[in-house]
């Protein structure tokens, strides 16, 4: 079973088991987390989605770590205007590992009926709109039954010299 979950204006996908690094969560680390934005629960081929979020939805955690990521160096640079501002940057982030997701209340996505292909579909409107603009030209049966001969281009040989 897997979940789509909304935390820290971002979305992420998780299963039971996975670990994730999300957005800063103000926990301690081994504390309990719970998420309950959640826009998505499937498990194999049954997908539930939400509008927009499920009912009674929700995914848990165990806070692993807090920490920063690596340094990036952050540089703002306009040539021949004397502007350079450089700097860098950690984000913080915390380390969860997904202990349960429950997707209770919820309901299937409905199946959306089958339509035709596409291909079978447009001859039938083209043929149709045709009919109806050689009736109105006034031409009748004789404007649809105008024979369209092909031109054949006659091939020339070269004439080969002899020395």
């Amino acid at each position: 079973m897997y979940a789509v979950f909304r935390s820290g204006g971002k979305q992420y996908r998780a299963a039971k088991g996975d670990v994730l690094r999300l957005e800063r969560i103000e926990a301690d680390e081994g504390a309990m987390v719970n998420f309950d934005e959640v826009l998505l629960v499937g498990e194999g081929g049954d997908v539930t989605l939400g509008n927009p979020l499920v009912s009674g939805g929700s995914v848990s955690g165990k806070v692993l770590k807090q920490g920063k990521t690596r340094k990036v160096n952050v540089v703002k640079f306009r040539r021949r205007q004397n502007y350079l501002r450089q700097g860098t940057h950690r984000q913080f982030f915390t380390e969860v590992e997904i202990t349960d997701i429950s997707a209770a209340g919820a309901k299937p996505a409905a199946a959306k009926p089958k339509e035709q292909p596409a291909a079978e579909k447009t001859p039938a409107k083209k043929t149709a709109a045709k009919k109806t603009a050689s009736d109105k030209s006034g031409g009748g049966e004789a404007a649809s039954k105008k024979k369209v001969s092909k031109k054949t281009a006659a091939k020339k040989t070269a004439a080969k010299k002899d020395d």
